[in-house]
């Protein structure tokens, strides 16, 4: 490493930032690469963590990205527990709590997202849990018990997974959610029909068009119950499902630009030419869509935007754009899901919900815009195609289950 080589620093030590860092060396950066996260944990995987984890089935270093060695021996400097407190542009500086500043040639924000808050009186009770982090998850797992009650609160697809856990583990489950259906808000409404009955066939309470009122505690300052519409449930444990937001406060308070994220363009690059932005934290054009800008929260994301930063920063030709996608496992279910349903028609439907196997279409003039599969991979898997090319597709054939998938692609080849 020569005094010339740029300085790189990456604030946050998620799958985006370690991801950043690992690309990085491999596309042979040599420079100075300093990691901050403020976890006292190596980048690890999120989405086990109301999954697997929770249940027990894997450890903490099965979910981590790499050996915590790794870093050492390219030459990383990884510094976990750490907090920045601001960002200076003009000096190319960022501040650490406790710490010298630390000096940079390109900066890359890989803050992720943040849990929204509940605001009712009681949501700051112990066993009142978010579930973002590992320490989020470890706190979950001590309170759940066999024969025990979590309340939920939301019924996103993280809530539903906790529901699924704690069904597992033997406990009770109850999914509270405002609107008038459980995935109201990132789902088709076949999708949420069908995981709504699932989840009922499995024990679990779900009451949709409920709000939460307040969380009680006990003596010992611990959640005992929550208040339903002015209506009392006891329960072990509440998990605040309610969403999340990008957490770009440094970018905004560095004057960097933001809308719903950290505006970046299709290189991760920010308003500023020195600092890139990747992962959860971002608003980002998405090409397949017209360069619309949007707000995206999965891995696959995280791992596009982490090799797009990198690839900018070392002068190689960036990676060709990806369809989105994200999932989602729930008792023996494997829901997929492609693309983005941006101004889309009425849903069309593959295969039989009653059998657990099917798939929504949703389409514009024709065109796959996404796909929500359940145990569906060929559906799945050539909904992603479709929506990649762009091809013209007649919806009767996509709901006639005699062709085959395959031939979708096909037909798109022969026209």
């Amino acid at each position: 490493m020569t005094a010339d080589q740029p300085r790189i620093v990456i604030i946050g030590a998620g799958h985006a930032g370690g991801s950043c860092a690992t690309l990085l060396r491999q596309y042979g950066f040599a420079g100075s690469i300093t990691l901050l996260g403020d976890e006292p944990v190596a980048p690890y995987q999120r989405p086990p963590l109301s999954k697997a984890y929770l249940k027990g089935d894997v450890g903490v270093d099965t979910l981590k990205l790499r050996p915590d060695a790794f870093y050492a021996q390219q030459n990383i400097d990884m510094r976990l527990g750490v907090t920045v407190t601001a960002i200076d542009p003009r000096a190319k500086r960022i501040s650490i709590a406790g710490a010298v500043d630390e000096p940079y040639d390109f900066l890359v924000i890989a803050t992720g997202a943040r849990a929204r808050k509940l605001p009712v009186p009681g949501a700051d009770l112990r066993n009142v849990c978010d579930l973002r982090t590992l320490a989020d998850a470890d706190r979950l797992k001590a309170a759940i018990v066999a024969g025990g009650h979590v309340a939920i609160v939301g019924g996103g697809y993280v809530g539903l997974e906790v529901a699924a856990s704690a069904r597992s583990l033997g406990a009770n489950a109850t999914v509270i959610e405002r609107e008038a259906r459980v995935l109201a808000r990132v789902a088709a409404a076949p999708l949420s029909e069908f995981f709504e009955r699932y989840h009922r066939a499995k024990g679990v309470d779900i009451r949709t068009g409920a709000s939460v009122t307040k969380l009680i505690g006990d003596a010992s300052g611990a959640v005992e119950a929550i208040e339903v519409d002015g209506r009392t449930l006891a329960c072990d444990a509440a998990v605040i499902g309610v969403g999340a937001h990008a957490a770009d406060e440094l970018a905004r308070a560095a004057g960097i630009r933001c809308e719903n994220g950290i505006a970046v363009d299709a290189d991760a690059r920010t308003s500023d030419s020195h600092i890139f932005a990747i992962g959860d934290v971002t608003w980002r054009p998405m090409p397949l869509y017209g360069n619309r800008m949007f707000h995206l929260e999965s891995v696959p994301n995280a791992l596009e935007q982490a090799k797009q930063a990198a690839s900018a920063i070392v002068g190689r030709t960036g990676p060709a754009p990806e369809v989105p996608w994200f999932w989602s496992d729930q008792y023996d279910l494997k829901l997929q899901i492609a693309g983005v349903p941006f101004d889309t028609q009425t849903p069309v439907v593959r295969g039989d919900p009653a059998n657990a196997k099917f798939a929504v279409f949703h389409m514009s003039q024709g065109r796959v815009l996404a796909v929500e599969a359940v145990n569906a991979i060929p559906e799945f898997m050539v909904g992603k195609q479709l929506i990649a090319s762009g091809a013209v597709v007649d919806p009767a054939r996509l709901t006639d289950t005699t062709i085959a998938m395959k031939q979708m692609v096909e037909q798109k080849a022969s026209t």
